[in-house]
């Protein structure tokens, strides 16, 4: 992908969005490309984390394994939470905490796309350029905001909705 591509590519993803077009070329320059096949795991629960992932084009699956949280769940399958389409991204948390990643992910269609943005990297031009860095923060943390709201609501039907037993 040229890098006027990755720019187009970029207006379009709702964490860099109000970026301006030099803005967008600054990240446009650290971003590398990766393609991947179904089921290619992109990343491993419970792994370091320092890059951020923009899917170019197809799937990517974000799953769980139960079997990390409790050992009454040994045997039972990974529990897919998400599946992720173009323009969407996955990884962020690494840009706050580089922490361990809560999921795994991996393609869930052949020639899955993504764009990597390193966390050292990106972290290099907030500090370089605060404009940047202030709208990149803005945008991650209403983005991160609306995941935990969807994830709050799952929850919440998880509890409420969940047929009792009978006693």
């Amino acid at each position: 992908m040229s890098t006027a591509s990755i720019v187009n590519f970029l207006k379009q993803s709702d964490i860099f969005y109000q970026f301006t077009p030099t803005q967008l070329e600054l990240v446009a320059n650290i971003c590398q490309e990766g393609t991947f096949q179904k089921d290619d795991l992109i990343f491993r629960e419970n792994s370091g984390s320092k890059e951020l992932y923009i899917i170019v084009q197809g799937e990517v699956d974000i799953f769980v394994d139960p079997s990390l949280v409790s050992s009454f769940d040994e045997g039972v399958e990974n529990k897919i939470i998400a599946t992720l389409r173009r323009g969407q991204n996955f990884g962020e948390v690494a840009l706050v905490d580089e922490g361990l990643r809560s999921a795994s992910a991996c393609a869930a269609q052949n020639d899955t796309r993504l764009l990597i943005v390193q966390r050292d990297k990106l972290i290099m031009l907030c500090d370089t350029y605060p404009q940047l860095g202030y709208r990149l923060m803005y945008n991650l943390a209403a983005d991160l905001a609306m995941k935990m709201r969807n994830t709050d609501l799952r929850i919440r039907e998880q509890l409420l909705y969940k047929p009792r037993d009978k006693k």
